[in-house]
């Protein structure tokens, strides 16, 4: 996926463990670490919101977009679709 989660550079920016963010966001440490390792197909807003209001950040610190090889072959897949 091109979507890619950068959680953990800002865990280690801001000093804080994955167990702290879990107690302040009130989401649980199983689904935040699928969320740090990239393991998460999707994200509520209401999640995004809490980590970005705790982690005093924008979405785009926590998300990025970095486009593969598999991505071009899944969007002409669709294409051909079609």
């Amino acid at each position: 996926m091109a979507i890619r989660v950068t959680l953990d550079r800002i865990l280690l920016e801001r000093r804080m463990s994955l167990t702290d963010l879990s107690d302040k966001v009130g989401v649980t440490l199983a689904n935040l670490s699928i969320l740090k390792t990239g393991k998460a197909k999707a994200i509520r807003f209401s999640t995004l919101n809490a980590l970005c209001r705790v982690l005093e950040c924008q979405p785009g610190e926590l998300l990025s977009f970095e486009p593969s090889d598999d991505d071009a072959l899944e969007e002409t897949a669709d294409q051909a679709a079609e």
